[in-house]
């Protein structure tokens, strides 16, 4: 306890130290000759570089929260212990949606996970695969395959994974009672005793309807470090903002992530997935800002799932393309409340506007404007924290002892020349889900070596 608590102080001085120093070197807006950009630049052009200076705005919300959520809540905590017997814990159904194109990974991941709910001591689980196309999966207790019939459509047309979730609600479908619950998974996605542990206590404390942990990247084998290191900031951002607004503020205001959902039977039907085309390409995100707007609770969960991150740049790039046109799409849609939608619409437009963000290095180069000092000051605060974020993520998910001193060392070295590759596809992506093609769901590439223990 005491050591996770060193962890935890050092952390913050460290984040605290990157977010001074960047603040100490904040060159503010002064200069030794004042002109007017009015006359200097035209009337057209002066307003396009302000314009360019007001963007920088728009990550503040984002950068604020997870700097507060990294700092006030232990981002080291000790090893989740149960509050009470597995065996008096409520039903839990973990619900793996798969199109069925990588059978022998579904096939490993329900051995390995249900070899892990057993070894925590659970009892009362079963695991789900929801497929498009049949795996034929061995025949089991507490294994049950559903294969979703091509002919079925849900009343308001939703698609592709939406389609198939609303389809295990169908009352000819679903086996599972009011009071049992849901434990969304990808089909890459493991479970770690830590998580099943704040699972069952989540589940049995029964405070809050819906649920979210955090899911770490650089386990086992690692298939792409480049795109494994890039996606250390969203470790940082489950344990930021994540974490500060379900265990704090109990809503989802900046929505939450597709797998490590936890759900009630009840509550997750009486939402639904089926919301229509809008609310299919991201359907994590419509689901947790209707169940907001319709007045449920949400909680951080304890522990942490393992997934892989894509292994590929294109798989990598066509996956935040996806998100960022699925976002848009929840963030304009008319059915939800803009009350509820305000803080997402920020996290979205964060990145829809990163070409025009990254433009304003050039820009304010070649063609300065003379504007408020403050705004140096703000704008070297959200980059101290975006930089921690992978900092920190590398820490939180590169496991020293596996890795070793060395691999560990040059990982966080490493964050150099990931982060501006990072940008780049994201500055790719973004362009990419404005002129690309909209309602489209890539599938990336998922196909590994396979180790059944």
């Amino acid at each position: 306890m005491i050591v996770n608590y060193l962890k935890h102080c050092l952390h913050c001085s460290l984040l605290l130290g990157l977010v001074c120093l960047f603040e100490y070197n904040a060159r503010g807006s002064e200069e030794t000759k004042p002109f007017n950009p009015w006359i200097r630049y035209g009337y057209t052009w002066t307003i396009i570089l302000y314009l360019l200076k007001a963007v920088t705005f728009i990550p503040i919300p984002q950068a604020i929260f997870n700097f507060v959520g990294l700092i006030i809540y232990n981002a080291f905590p000790s090893k989740v212990s149960i509050k009470s017997s597995p065996a008096n814990a409520p039903f839990v159904c973990f619900r793996v949606v798969t199109r069925g194109n990588f059978p022998d990974l579904v096939k490993s991941n329900v051995q390995r996970n249900m070899k892990t709910c057993f070894e925590v001591g659970m009892e009362n689980f079963s695991i789900e695969v929801v497929t498009d196309k049949a795996i034929e999966l061995k025949k089991q207790p507490k294994v049950r395959e559903i294969v979703v019939p091509t002919s079925y459509k849900t009343k308001s047309g939703a698609m592709y994974k939406a389609r198939a979730l609303q389809y295990c609600l169908e009352d000819e479908i679903n086996v599972l009672e009011d009071k049992d619950w849901i434990v969304h998974l990808d089909e890459e996605t493991l479970l770690t005793k830590d998580c099943v542990r704040g699972i069952l206590n989540f589940v049995t404390d029964g405070k809050h309807d819906f649920g979210q942990g955090v899911i770490t990247y650089a386990n086992e084998d690692v298939v792409n470090w480049v795109t494994t290191l890039a996606d250390s900031a969203r470790v940082a951002d489950d344990m930021g903002k994540l974490r500060l607004t379900l265990k704090m503020f109990h809503k989802p205001l900046f929505s939450w992530k597709g797998s490590f959902v936890v759900s009630r039977a009840r509550a997750e039907k009486t939402v639904s997935y089926d919301n229509g085309p809008d609310g299919s390409i991201a359907e994590d995100s419509y689901f947790a800002l209707k169940a907001y707007n319709m007045g449920y609770t949400f909680d951080f969960i304890e522990g942490e799932m393992w997934e892989k991150s894509p292994f590929s740049i294109l798989d990598f790039t066509k996956q935040r393309k996806r998100w960022y046109q699925g976002v848009l799409l929840v963030v304009h849609s008319k059915e939800l409340p803009w009350s509820k939608r305000i803080f997402l619409a920020c996290q979205v437009y964060n990145y829809i506007f990163l070409p025009l963000l990254t433009s304003n290095i050039l820009f304010s180069s070649v063609y300065p404007v003379p504007y408020p000092a403050f705004i140096d000051y703000v704008s070297s605060f959200i980059t101290a924290v975006s930089v921690y974020m992978f900092i920190f993520g590398v820490i939180k998910s590169v496991d020293v002892k596996r890795v070793g001193l060395v691999r560990f060392a040059a990982c966080l070295c490493s964050i150099v020349f990931v982060i501006p590759i990072n940008v780049l596809l994201e500055n790719i992506a973004s362009v990419w889900s404005i002129i690309g093609k909209k309602h489209q769901f890539d599938i990336v590439d998922k196909k590994i070596k396979l180790m059944i223990n």
